[in-house]
């Protein structure tokens, strides 16, 4: 395999093909089996609108975002490893300051959010063949507890990959199997909608009972809700200048990075618009808030998409947590360069092609132990997920507009009052406007969950 030293010295082995994989899987996540429901939230005039919006909003601050990994010169300025250090160089250190809480909330959560999502996904596949041998009026729970403890020491064991360079095999599993299971609730979708005969849903936003209380606030909180669901469903900005990092310097890597994104967005929107739309016109009003739960029959095949979606998040949990890992460890090497609990073992193994497994202390027991908080929090809280809805609201901003726009500002030296600049502070102020929205249904869909959930206990 071809590597290259890079002008740090650093040996990256990151090609186009790597890093679409890792793009692939920091976008795509089981919330594309939420989007019919968004959709019908939205109507068909706003639904399929805000889809395409969004898709372009992030292509196009990310495409910007790719000519910040080097600075002061995109091509052969000094490498911002992390986004970050991209933040640092070019907006100072009290916006690196909000920035980090901003990254790490979003990935931290994202890693609970995959362990309790696995959990129910194990629990669907269980419930789908209870029903499938005892009939559907069987009572079919299963506990989700012991389903997160498995997960949490399979991430234990995955977690002991060096960085994220190494684990391009794990992304390309994730992408393989996220297209798996979107394209099994693709197809249920169109075969629904072929027996119905007619295409379901309203022109304007779902409609609520006005027989049931609050009837109206419940709706548009729903479509609060749906919006961020839209707009945060894109982004991977969180993880794009750790996806960069891994390239070779020949040919650029902003060059390399903005074909990775138009790969990696524009294959995503179609799966996301065929999905959204698909299912939406399949159920209508009535659709489920994951379409797989609408589907039974052929069970062998929903449980396929189910099994795959558990795959899926096994895989794509490292692409979340190895760049905390990193940020903590060379915090640590910085601090106690020659210390034993940072210094490099190596192992030799019998049976392996090199027969050689290096290590150090800080990796075997810091990341085993943030796996096992990770997992421990994923069980006390197994309503996580709404809680991950409102860090995706209030991050979509900062993340994925307000910083790229503003560092590529900095770095092009764009004139402050001309043409440019005015877009970006009108796309800027939109999607502030989108955030907060979203934060607020993200909060009305948060204490609803709480008012339901029970501590060290998942419903599945």
């Amino acid at each position: 395999m071809e590597v290259d030293a890079g002008d740090d010295g650093r040996i990256r082995t990151g090609t186009l093909a790597t890093a679409t994989a890792h793009a692939f899987t920091a976008v795509v996540g089981a919330g594309i089996l939420a989007l019919p429901w968004s959709v019908a939230q939205l109507g068909w005039i706003l639904g399929p609108s805000v889809l395409v919006f969004f898709a372009f909003v992030t292509y196009y601050s990310a495409i910007l975002l790719c000519d910040c990994y080097r600075t002061p010169d995109p091509v052969n300025g000094r490498r911002n490893h992390t986004y970050i250090a991209a933040v640092r160089a070019l907006l100072g250190p009290r916006n690196e300051l909000f920035c980090a809480v901003m990254q790490y909330a979003i990935l931290w959560g994202t890693m609970i959010g995959y362990t309790v999502t696995t959990a129910i996904s194990i629990g669907a596949v269980k419930r789908t063949t209870c029903f499938h041998a005892r009939g559907h009026e069987a009572k079919c729970g299963v506990s989700g507890n012991l389903y997160m403890v498995i997960y949490g020491g399979m991430q234990i064991v995955l977690s002991q990959f060096p960085n994220l360079e190494k684990l391009a095999f794990l992304s390309v599993v994730a992408a393989v199997t996220s297209l798996a299971y979107s394209s099994i609730a693709l197809c249920l979708s169109i075969a629904k909608l072929s027996s119905n005969h007619e295409f379901k849903g309203g022109i304007m936003a779902a409609m609520a009972d006005n027989n049931i209380p609050q009837a109206t606030s419940t709706k548009i909180w729903h479509s609060f809700q749906a919006l961020g669901n839209i707009a945060f469903a894109y982004t991977f900005s969180m993880l794009l200048l750790e996806i960069q990092d891994t390239l070779k310097s020949h040919p650029p890597e902003n060059k390399v990075m903005k074909r990775v994104t138009l790969y990696a967005i524009g294959g995503t929107a179609l799966f996301y618009i065929s999905v959204g739309c698909i299912g939406y016109a399949a159920f209508g009003n009535d659709v489920p808030g994951n379409v797989l739960a609408g589907f039974y029959q052929p069970f062998w095949l929903v449980d396929i998409a189910n099994l795959s979606v558990i795959v899926h998040l096994i895989a794509a949990y490292q692409v979340f947590s190895q760049p905390i890992f990193a940020i903590h460890e060379k915090l640590l090497a910085s601090k106690w360069p020659t210390s034993s609990f940072t210094r490099i073992y190596t192992i030799r193994l019998p049976l392996t092609h090199k027969g050689i497994f290096s290590f150090t202390l800080s990796k075997l027991f810091l990341r085993t132990l943030f796996v096992v908080f990770t997992t421990t929090v994923a069980m006390m809280l197994p309503f996580f997920n709404a809680i991950l809805a409102f860090l995706g609201a209030i991050s979509f901003w900062p993340l994925t507009v307000y910083f790229p726009l503003r560092m590529y500002t900095m770095q092009t030296k764009i004139k402050r009052g001309s043409y440019q600049w005015m877009g970006f502070q009108g796309l800027s102020l939109v999607c502030l406007i989108v955030s907060l929205i979203s934060g607020i249904g993200s909060v009305a869909g948060m204490l609803v969950s709480l008012k339901k959930a029970k501590l060290f206990h998942i419903d599945l």
